[in-house]
């Protein structure tokens, strides 16, 4: 039996479901390999080593979850309907997925984790204040808000690991994205 070589990017979507479940600490080459139905020789055509896929996954996530859906974005109208479809996506879209922002926190300490926490942290409350100053906020407080919006955001995420009974029923998160949207912007 041949069995098919897995590419790189397995790898590092395989990469960052570990790290965002269970932190950097919890990334290991051959239980990765395992669970993938490989073996460490296929780590190493793809990887220099652990590091290396560490800085790969990190890359994946920030393209993936934030600079694609920011560009996903771009072509509404205006703020508030930008701010009320990123609402969407993360509180009854993205409700069921896992959300690596908070197993990568718990790894802030490792210096790759630590830069593109940071930047993508940065990049993300700058949307955000960005969409609520073009919906008519002044700027100093869109700075704000968005800071409550993303820690909103991260208590949700987390909520969704350890409590999700406590937040409320998917078919009632569109009055929920209202309630978000109503201290947003008003």
């Amino acid at each position: 039996m041949v069995r098919e070589r897995l590419d790189r990017d397995v790898w590092v979507r395989a990469a960052l479901d570990v790290m965002g479940e269970r932190g950097v600490a919890g990334l290991a080459i051959e239980p990765l390999a395992r669970s993938l139905g490989t073996t460490k020789g296929s780590f190493y055509w793809h990887f220099r080593d652990r590091e290396d896929l560490i800085e790969a996954a990190l890359e994946r996530w920030e393209n993936q979850e934030t600079d694609a859906v920011i560009a996903m974005l771009g072509p509404l109208a205006d703020g508030a309907a930008r701010l009320r479809e990123l609402l969407t996506a993360i509180f009854l879209t993205h409700a069921d997925a896992s959300d690596h922002s908070v197993g990568l926190a718990a790894d802030v300490g490792h210096p790759a984790v630590q830069d593109v926490l940071g930047r993508v942290t940065r990049r993300r409350i700058d949307y955000v204040a960005d969409q609520l100053v073009a919906a008519g906020i002044d700027a100093e407080e869109a700075g704000h808000r968005a800071v409550l919006a993303y820690t909103s955001y991260l208590g949700w995420s987390t909520m969704m690991r350890s409590a999700p009974g406590a937040l409320p029923p998917r078919e009632r998160t569109a009055s929920f994205v209202d309630s978000v949207m109503r201290l947003l912007i008003s």
